[in-house]
């Protein structure tokens, strides 16, 4: 069996704090770190953040995809009352919730009965929500984090956990592995549309509030494009405003439905496609990421003039 141990990284700087915007390596503090074929492992716990339907779960699923196929073990454990952060891993296949299953088990759960085994070996945990009408959705992540932590799903040597998170509202629940540094690292999904980018700059906020006492860090924008006019430019100049950069843009193409209709990712439904290897792409700038920062997030009046200027707006 691997050793496993807790270490304190030598990576991030001795002070916790941080000034906004500052450039620091991959931030780990009290990670669980494995050797596996003599080579150290850093378990990279990261978090795809992103407005509801900006295509934040099907982003993550076929990037998580692309890491499996690189020969990376990765557990994704979706954040999202939908419960629809696994489904392309996992073959369309409609998993159990954690919190539904310990509505109809109790507190007496084993670990395979919350977690599924989906494409390539990758882990699938879907948080789930409460009752329609009842309880807080984001209270959900908080009790299926903690279910997996003392169920030891943690224990694996993981190279990677994404965390697949609703990023309308970065309320205590759904900024909860950002708040306890459960993810270290943030990714934020956006396009050129105005609502996704006001979404982004106020997950950005709520990055920076913990950032400032803790080891989260964001590490980039994923750029999932709807063909706006002059959508690349944009997004690397909200980027550069933010005190990061657009990471990969994800380019619109028919066949991520095409996989989705055939309820896989797009790896998995056709591995020549070109689609494919843009998220190939995607996986290895993640793999190969060492740019990680306080973000710096903008006023409205900065980010009006910012569309204004890329003519998403129009003057007065």
């Amino acid at each position: 069996m691997d050793d496993q141990l807790f270490a304190e990284s030598p990576l991030l700087p001795a002070g916790r704090g941080g000034t906004a915007g500052a450039s620091h390596s991959l931030p780990c503090c009290n990670t669980i770190v494995s050797i596996r074929f003599g080579r150290l492992l850093i378990m990279r716990k990261v978090a795809i953040y992103g407005k509801g339907g900006i295509g934040k779960s099907t982003t993550t699923q076929n990037t998580v995809a692309a890491l499996t196929e690189m020969g990376r073990k990765v557990m994704v454990v979706g954040c999202d009352p939908k419960a629809d952060s696994t489904r392309l891993l996992l073959g369309g296949l409609a998993q159990r919730s954690v919190l539904d299953t310990l509505r109809t088990e109790g507190e007496d759960v084993e670990l395979e009965d919350v977690r599924a085994p989906g494409f390539r070996d990758s882990m699938c945990v879907e948080s789930g929500g409460p009752e329609p009408g009842v309880g807080c959705a984001g209270r959900g992540i908080i009790t299926s984090i903690n279910l997996l932590e003392r169920l030891g799903a943690y224990d694996a040597d993981l190279d990677y956990v994404f965390y697949d998170v609703l990023g309308d509202v970065v309320c205590g629940g759904f900024a909860m592995p950002i708040r306890e540094g459960k993810a270290e690292e943030i990714y934020i999904v956006a396009s050129g549309e105005m609502m996704a980018m006001y979404a982004a700059n106020n997950i950005c906020k709520g990055i920076k509030k913990f950032a400032m006492t803790g080891t989260v860090r964001l590490g980039g924008i994923i750029c999932n494009s709807r063909n706006v006019d002059n959508e690349r430019e944009l997004i690397e100049h909200f980027a550069e405003e933010l005190g990061t950069r657009m990471i990969h843009l994800v380019p619109r193409d028919n066949d991520v439905q095409r996989a989705e209709i055939k309820k896989k990712t797009v790896i998995d439904w056709d591995p020549t496609c070109h689609q494919a290897d843009e998220y190939r792409t995607l996986a290895h700038a993640i793999e190969e990421n060492d740019k990680f920062v306080i973000p710096k997030p903008m006023t409205q009046e900065t980010l009006e003039g910012l569309l204004l200027e890329h003519g998403l707006l129009d003057a007065a």
